[in-house]
């Protein structure tokens, strides 16, 4: 199976605030000599037939990587659920992959892995786990969850698992490695 012809839409979050990371956009932070958002492009772009960044600050410079950027549709920081929303709402396909920009080691068959795991078990939502937790922003939501998403953010929701266990989620099982993303400057030091 192809993964570029699989009918995902990827998309980057890389619209937080960057608190842990001293207030850094966390897609322009170099690790070995490059900004992480061009680690995660690099990995995600073979993998999806679509390919979004979600930014809510230096859109131009995520512009010129050559892709579509999207801001939230409520501005704020609202957390990785605007994100998810904003991306349902803007993809084209009818899955959406979503991965961290501070996430350099994504597996390449993540996309493969996710969309084939939401296949088997009719679930709308495919989520990655390291076996001890899940990864909310690591996950692959069927689109045509959009206007449930919209209604519990009215609602007040912004937890993502809490979100996803009541739509009906599979677990999937990757790497701890792949899975590992940077939240502070002082884990970038490898």
């Amino acid at each position: 199976m192809n993964q570029s012809t699989l009918p995902i839409s990827g998309i980057i979050l890389a619209g937080g605030e960057g608190r842990r990371m001293g207030g850094q956009d966390k897609g322009w932070v170099e690790y070995q000599g490059r900004p992480l958002i061009e680690c995660v492009l690099e990995r995600l772009a073979p993998q999806v037939s679509e390919l979004l960044i979600n930014a809510n600050r230096n859109q131009e410079a995520y512009q010129a990587l050559g892709y579509p950027v999207v801001s939230d549709l409520e501005s704020g920081f609202q957390g990785p659920l605007m994100g998810i929303l904003t991306g349902l709402q803007t993809a084209s396909q009818p899955w959406v992959l979503f991965a961290p920009c501070d996430g350099p080691f994504l597996s390449a068959d993540l996309a493969q892995k996710l969309y084939l795991a939401a296949e088997a078990s009719g679930k709308p939502i495919a989520v990655a786990s390291d076996g001890q937790r899940l990864q909310p922003v690591v996950v692959l939501i069927k689109k045509e969850l959009l206007t449930a998403l919209k209604t519990a953010m009215q609602k007040g929701e912004r937890k993502p698992d809490r979100w996803y266990a009541s739509q009906g989620m599979v677990e999937v099982e990757f790497a701890a490695t792949s899975l590992r993303n940077f939240n502070r400057p002082e884990e970038i030091k490898d």
